[in-house]
């Protein structure tokens, strides 16, 4: 019998298999026909197992096992599983009912495994190991094969022994692996693993020890051999899309970003292909890998983000390396994705990309940094067209502290603070638009309306009463005020900026002053803050002003922070060579 024989025929003869357990075991057990009920036991065992039956196949073993102690008059009556069949053993050692209890030995092996049941198998292990070594050596397929060559009375069973073997002694070293690794104790678990590598099994799961292998010398701190381990795993199955994922990782942690796009982008593509759907560790036989692979340590360790997680990551990092162009094709390949499930009714929220909203106004900076104002304009007003509708009057966020009792956040109020943080920044991302255009008033229009919406965010202090009397909502404060405090910083420079080109400079001065209070670290409001002061003729103030913000530890591109709040890549920019000539002639003091 195979596994992909379809479910109705398995239930049938699973079904047939227990009607016929019935009947023979209805009558008090019989030396004579022993071989054959511990037959259909197996048969029966091994269907109820590939339907996840557990607790049926081991009804039937534990009843087998009774009744085997009752024909050889052995103790009866344990209730440990291992005393029981212990006790079988002793009782059939150097008969010729031995080799069959064996067979029953090895499916209780596999409904252990199934159930995840690790600590009785390594106390049976060193036990266990013999007897494959007995079945397989003897008494396996080839024993029987040839027994039944000289007599038809052998009864036949639905699946291969010295296969079923060969399934348990990698799978329980997959397993083992993966629960040692996960425990810690990855030097242990590398030695194991290595040593089932050499086991005769299926590609995927000699893959699956390579595989965790790389993920044992990860942990052990050894990048380059890990990705060895990754390559090989690689080579023996190129279905297993988990090596990739962890290739991708350890080049993370490497800083090898050129290498971890490539990676992204290959595991992209290998996740779209139309066989990663199938079963990786699909089964010619009618008990299937992964129905013996259920440990939860196991799943972990092999998990894999989905192809749209990937895409997301993809485009992100193009876009924070300077592949602009690269970023903004993933980045509208992702919404169109998203549109097409969104049209079938198909989409379900991914938890690990951000919401919509929010990745409208990724790909919208992505579109601003690749210099198309237009496009982002367009994506940006999608968001505020969902979103303004819904924006509370007033919202006040609480300290951590003032609500850590409370074991959930409200969901409600997280998602209205969302709203406000996604139109803010909308409005924002529209500014920096029009500046890059140089409609300096629709850029002042644009920006105000964001400075507007940010004010509408109180902090509430300990001790202290909310700096307004009543709100629309109670929420944490956690993230949420690092951003709002970015975005009045970003909008206050941006609405000073697009003063400063129409000579507004008191104005301009006033709002780069408050921007600077709210976002310290703000480069492009140290600047033309000591250009404004210039322009007045305060050029001692300006040189000061420009030597500290050029003091700052500052990057291009902040990695920790949503690509929507960085700052303006386009727009009016200021020569920092021009400025320090400037400095240069003023002289010193």
């Amino acid at each position: 019998m195979r596994q992909d024989h379809n479910q109705p025929h398995l239930r049938w003869c699973s079904y047939e298999f227990h009607k016929l357990l019935r009947k023979i075991q209805g009558i008090p057990p019989n030396t004579d026909h022993t071989q054959l009920e511990l037959a259909v036991v197996y048969n029966t065992g091994v269907c109820a197992t590939a339907q996840s039956q557990f607790s049926e196949a081991q009804l039937f073993l534990t009843q087998a096992a009774e009744r085997v102690l009752q024909m050889t008059g052995g103790e009866t009556g344990a209730s440990d599983p291992l005393v029981c069949w212990r006790a079988v053993l002793k009782s059939v050692e150097n008969t010729h009912l031995h080799p069959t209890v064996l067979y029953l030995l090895c499916l209780q092996w596999a409904i252990w495994l199934a159930t995840c049941q690790l600590e009785t198998i390594q106390e049976f292990q060193e036990k266990m190991s013999s007897l494959f070594e007995t079945l397989c050596g003897g008494v396996g397929d080839g024993g029987i094969s040839e027994a039944r060559s000289k007599s038809s009375n052998i009864p036949l069973l639905v699946m291969d022994l010295r296969r079923l073997i060969e399934l348990l002694q990698i799978c329980t070293s997959i397993t083992l692996g993966a629960e040692r690794l996960t425990e810690g104790r990855s030097s242990e678990a590398l030695t194991g693993l290595q040593a089932a590598s050499s086991l005769p099994a299926p590609r995927a799961l000699v893959g699956y020890t390579h595989l965790l292998s790389g993920s044992c010398l990860t942990h052990m701190r050894r990048p380059q051999m890990a990705l060895q381990c990754y390559r090989k795993a690689l080579e023996t199955d190129s279905r297993c899309v988990c090596a990739l994922y962890q290739s991708m990782l350890i080049y993370r942690q490497l800083g090898n970003t050129q290498a971890e796009i490539q990676a992204l982008r290959l595991l992209h593509s290998t996740l779209m292909l139309p066989s990663a759907t199938d079963p990786a560790l699909a089964s010619t036989h009618l008990l299937s890998p992964s129905s013996l692979l259920c440990s939860q340590s196991l799943s972990s360790l092999l998990s894999v983000p989905s192809a749209l997680s990937v895409l997301h990551s993809l485009a992100l990092k193009c876009l924070l390396y300077g592949r602009v162009s690269e970023g903004v094709e993933h980045y509208l390949d992702l919404l169109a994705v998203l549109h097409s499930e969104d049209q079938q009714g198909l989409h379900t929220q991914d938890a690990t990309i951000p919401r919509l909203p929010e990745l409208y106004l990724e790909a919208g900076a992505a579109l601003l940094m690749a210099r198309r104002p237009a496009d982002c304009l367009a994506l940006c007003s999608e968001v505020i067209s969902t979103t303004l509708e819904l924006l509370p009057e007033k919202v006040v966020l609480e300290e951590p502290e003032e609500r850590r009792e409370a074991e959930t956040r409200d969901m409600e109020g997280e998602n209205r603070v969302a709203v406000v943080l996604w139109t803010a920044a909308a409005y924002l991302l529209q500014g920096h638009c029009h500046s890059h255009l140089k409609d300096w008033k629709q850029a002042v229009t644009h920006y105000t309306r964001c400075i507007n919406l940010v004010v509408k965010v109180r902090f509430k202090k300990r001790d202290f009463q909310p700096l307004i009397p009543s709100a629309d909502m109670d929420v944490k404060q956690g993230n949420d005020q690092c951003v709002l405090q970015r975005l009045k910083g970003l909008s206050l420079a941006g609405r000073a900026i697009s003063f400063t080109q129409t000579d507004k400079l008191k104005e301009a001065l006033r709002d780069l002053q408050l921007s600077l209070q709210a976002f310290p670290e703000c480069v492009g409001a140290g600047l033309w803050c000591g250009e404004v002061l210039w322009r007045l003729s305060r050029r001692r103030e300006a040189a000061a002003c420009w030597e500290k913000t050029w003091s700052l530890t500052t990057q291009s591109l902040v990695k920790n922070l949503p690509v929507y709040l960085q700052e303006p890549q386009s727009g009016p920019l200021l020569d920092s060579a021009e400025l320090c000539h400037r400095i240069q002639e003023l002289g010193p003091n």
